[in-house]
C-alpha cells in the first residue's frame, strides 16, 4: 500500500506533540537512522499486514464479549439499570465490572505502547482486544435492539478512511505547517472545552447550566463532529508517518509502531461514528 503522493516529502517531518496519536507521535519525534544496508527496512506491505492484524485482534475482542455474555454474563442477575444518550438497558454487575476493566486495560496498555514501543506487539494487541470488547458491549447491551448501527457504522468508517487516503495520495491535502496549525487549534479547542466544562460541573453554583448545556443534544452532536473532524485529521498525519518510516528505510521493527498508531486512529474513527449514530437514534427514540 503505497500512500506516498508525488507531493509528500520524504524528509523527517517536523515534530509536533499534535502532530497525531501518541504512538506516532513517539515514532515522530524520535531520531532514528536509516535501515544499515544488510537490516530489513520497513515495507508498506508489511505495516498494511500488521493493521489487518490489529484491527483483526479487535474482532476477537467483540467475539469474546459475545461468548462471555452468551455462556456467563446471561446467567447473572440483571440488576442494574442505565440509560445512555436516550438507550435505556439492564445489565449484570459482572458485565459492567468486565467492561469497566476492559476500559481501564485499554487507557493503560495503550500509555505503556506509547512510551515502550518494544511492547507494541503485546500491548497493542490487548489494547485492540479490549476496544473490541467495549465496542461489543456497546453494540450488543447498550444498544440492544439496534445492532445494525455497528454494522452501519462499521460501513462509514471504511468509506471516511479510502476518502482520507484518497485525499493524501493525490495531494488535496498536505501535511503542511497550516495543516498543524489547524489541528492543534482543533485539539487546543476541544481540550478548553472539555477543562472549562469539568471546572464548572465541579462548581456547585454553575454545575446546573453547565449540565444543561452538556445535556444539550445538539451541543452534544456538535462536539462528536469535531472529535470525529480531528481524528480524521490525524488519520492524515498516520499517512504522514508511515510514508517517513518506509521512504527514509526505517528499520523494520519500527513497523509494529506504525501499524498501531494508523489501528488506533481507525479504531477511534469507528468509535467516533458509532457514537454519533447512538446519538441520533437515541434522539429519535424519545
Amino acid at each position: 500500500m503505497n500512500i506516498l503522493s508525488s507531493n509528500q516529502t520524504t524528509t523527517k517531518p517536523t515534530g509536533s506533540f499534535f502532530r497525531s496519536n501518541p504512538v506516532m507521535n513517539r515514532l515522530n519525534k524520535m531520531d532514528i537512522a536509516s535501515a544499515a544496508p544488510d537490516e530489513k527496512a520497513a515495507g508498506y506491505g508489511r505495516i498494511t499486514v500488521k493493521t489487518a492484524y490489529f484491527l483483526l485482534m479487535s474482532v476477537v475482542g467483540m467475539l469474546a464479549y459475545l461468548a462471555l455474555n452468551q455462556f456467563i454474563f446471561s446467567g447473572q442477575a440483571q440488576a442494574l439499570n442505565f440509560e445512555y444518550k436516550g438507550f435505556t438497558f439492564t445489565t449484570s454487575m459482572m458485565t459492567v465490572i468486565y467492561a469497566a476493566v476492559a476500559g481501564i486495560l485499554a487507557i493503560i496498555t495503550q500509555l505503556i505502547a506509547a512510551f515502550v514501543p518494544a511492547s507494541i506487539p503485546v500491548t497493542g494487541t490487548i489494547y485492540s482486544m479490549c476496544q473490541g470488547f467495549i465496542i461489543s458491549f456497546l453494540i450488543f447491551t447498550v444498544i440492544k435492539g439496534y445492532e445494525y448501527l455497528g454494522l452501519l457504522a462499521f460501513a462509514i468508517t471504511i468509506v471516511v478512511v479510502f476518502t482520507m487516503s484518497i485525499l493524501y495520495t493525490t495531494g488535496v491535502i498536505r501535511v503542511t505547517k497550516k495543516f498543524k496549525m489547524v489541528l492543534m487549534t482543533l485539539i487546543f479547542g476541544m481540550l478548553g472545552i472539555s477543562l472549562f466544562s469539568l471546572i464548572g460541573y465541579l462548581i456547585p453554583l454553575t454545575r446546573p447550566f453547565v449540565g444543561s448545556i452538556l445535556g444539550n443534544f445538539w451541543v452534544s452532536i456538535g462536539l462528536t463532529v469535531l472529535s470525529l473532524i480531528i481524528a480524521c485529521l490525524f488519520l492524515i498525519s498516520d499517512f504522514a508517518v508511515i510514508d517517513h518510516v518506509v521512504e527514509n528505510r526505517l528499520p523494520a521493527k519500527y513497523e509494529w509502531m506504525a501499524s498501531f498508531g494508523l489501528a488506533f486512529t481507525i479504531l477511534w474513527i469507528y468509535v467516533k461514528i458509532l457514537d454519533l449514530l447512538i446519538q441520533i437514534v437515541g434522539k429519535n427514540k424519545k
